[in-house]
This record gives C-alpha cells, sequence and structure tokens, in this order.
C-alpha cells in the first residue's frame, strides 16, 4: 500500500496578530525541524517524493529537516488564512480575536463553524473551496508512485482528517486545535480512498529533555 505523510511546520511565530508576522519559525520552530529531519535519518525513513507549500514557515521547515533541495512546491498545500478569518468574525459577529493563546480553544471551533455554515460575508476563500483544493492536492500526491513525505499546517491536516472520518466543522476544529508543531501524520491509500494510520506523532521529541518543546502554537 501507498502512504503518504504529513508534517505540520515547526513552532511559528506565536505573538503575531496577522498572516505576514506569524510566517515565520520561531527559534524553538526551527530546533524542531531539525530533530525531526534527524530522527527520520536515523530510522532510515525513505520517501521517494517530498513536498511543501509555498509559506516561509513550509520552507523553513523543510530546510531545517534538510529537504529542502528536494522539495516540490504546491500552493494547494498552504495553510488557510486564519487571521483574515477572525477579523472577519470580529468585524461582523463581534466575536473578539484572543489575546491569550488559551482563548483559541473556544475561538477557533467558532470560527469554523461560522466559516462551514456560510455565516462568513465574502470571505477570503470558502470552506468549500478550502476543503477541495486540499483534497485534491492530497489524493494527487497519493496516487504518485512511492511514499511522499509533506511539510504543511494544521488546518490542512485537520481537513484531511475531516475527509478521512467525515467529520462536521466543530469536530475538524478539535482535530486542528490537538495537532502539534513537527508532528507526523500518515495516511494509506486502499480501494482509492486515504485511510488515517498515524496522528501527531512527535518521537523526536520522546527524550524527557525534549518535553518541553511539544507545542501546539
Amino acid at each position: 500500500m501507498s502512504h503518504i505523510t504529513l508534517v505540520r511546520h515547526g513552532q511559528a511565530n506565536t505573538g503575531a496578530r496577522d498572516e505576514v508576522s506569524y510566517d515565520r519559525l520561531s527559534p524553538l520552530g526551527h530546533q524542531q525541524a531539525q530533530w525531526l529531519g534527524d530522527h527520520l535519518r536515523t530510522t532510515q525513513a525513505t520517501y521517494s517524493r517530498v513536498y511543501c507549500g509555498t509559506l516561509r514557515r513550509h520552507w523553513e521547515t523543510a530546510d531545517g529537516m534538510g529537504f529542502s533541495a528536494s522539495c516540490t512546491e504546491d500552493k494547494r498545500l498552504n495553510e488557510m488564512e486564519y487571521f483574515s478569518l477572525s477579523e472577519a468574525m470580529e468585524a461582523q459577529h463581534g466575536l473578539a480575536i484572543p489575546t491569550e493563546r488559551e482563548g483559541f480553544a473556544t475561538h477557533i471551533p467558532q470560527v469554523f463553524s461560522a466559516w462551514a455554515e456560510g455565516r462568513i460575508e465574502a470571505p477570503y476563500e470558502s470552506w468549500t473551496d478550502f476543503s477541495s483544493r486540499v483534497h485534491a492536492a492530497l489524493r494527487e500526491i497519493a496516487a504518485g508512485h512511492g511514499p511522499a513525505l509533506i511539510i504543511t499546517s494544521g488546518g490542512v491536516i485537520g481537513m484531511m482528517m475531516r475527509h478521512c472520518l467525515d467529520l462536521d466543522a466543530k469536530a475538524t476544529a478539535h482535530i486542528v486545535l490537538g495537532i502539534m508543531n513537527s508532528s507526523l501524520h500518515r495516511f494509506y491509500q486502499m480501494d482509492g480512498r486515504l485511510y488515517p494510520d498515524l496522528y501527531n506523532a512527535v518521537p523526536h521529541l520522546d527524550a524527557p529533555e525534549r518535553h518541553y518543546a511539544r507545542t501546539h502554537l
């Protein structure tokens, strides 16, 4: 059976409140990427193809892992613009954007539900369009020859889980909230369908002295 392995990028700029400022790895994010790349080489994990989105944090993660030279760029693997959606929710529905990380635990499900139900007027991208481009990209990559490694973002991984498990928007948001930086997610293809085989694995952070690096935001 062929399989694809998705990697969420390393920790980005957690203090950002806009898309541009967020799109770069923190010092810890660079370290997470390096540790993951070292782990894959130590365990002799092999991938005949490597892909990533076009965002800076994707490429910095690929570079830290040691895969940037062999990486194929695909903008369909880019994250949703969460800050843009949040600003629209605040302007249209009065939902304040959290100022602390813990606030996103309730904020993200609310935004996802409104987005999926069409209650955000004129979003930069519709829920359906985001879902369709993610599914099309990953289905196309999975149909290729040999195992593939894909460096992307949490929303893309969550949307793939939604397709596999028929999740609603709120459940998809909860999946996204649980995804750790630099985590591994593997999907096998059988009978033309992708099935989740591994979710949120961080073996490169298993050592006690690295537990501090298990970050979600």
